[in-house]
């Protein structure tokens, strides 16, 4: 079982550490003590709850995300599907979801799956730019 500190669990989401006690104290967000004593956030849990952050803030949320040049983008695993030979692996990396397309292969040799700490290195050859409808662009 992956287990997160108050802490990691807060960098993870881009919060403090007040915030993960608050919704601790509040419920929202089990813990549990480890073998030090320390409290720890179960790492499927803090997956889950990341997930459902994530759908009330959609991508409009606050949450402050730290990123390189080198776009990589740190979260949890919050899904892993894998058949036969590809795999598909979902990582919430603070309001914002990234899905890889990779090998069941190196899904298995990462140890990835929900809970997990990761991070999704993006080096992408197309960026598709969006504007909302009815704006000329001019």
């Amino acid at each position: 079982m992956t287990c997160f500190r108050f802490a990691e669990a807060a960098k993870v989401l881009g919060v403090s550490d007040d915030t993960i006690r608050r919704w601790v104290r509040s419920g929202q967000l089990p813990s549990d003590v480890d073998s030090a004593g320390r409290k720890v956030i179960d790492g499927a849990e803090l997956a889950a709850f990341a997930r459902r952050a994530a759908r009330r803030e959609g991508a409009g949320g606050d949450t402050a995300i730290s990123r390189s040049a080198r776009n990589q983008f740190e979260g949890l695993v919050t899904e892993v599907r894998a058949d036969g030979v590809m795999a598909q692996v979902e990582i919430q990396a603070g309001p914002h979801r990234v899905v890889s397309l990779m090998s069941a292969e190196a899904v298995a040799e990462l140890g990835l799956r929900p809970g997990v700490l990761a991070v999704a290195v993006v080096k992408a050859t197309t960026v598709v730019v969006e504007t909302a409808a009815g704006r000329s662009g001019r």
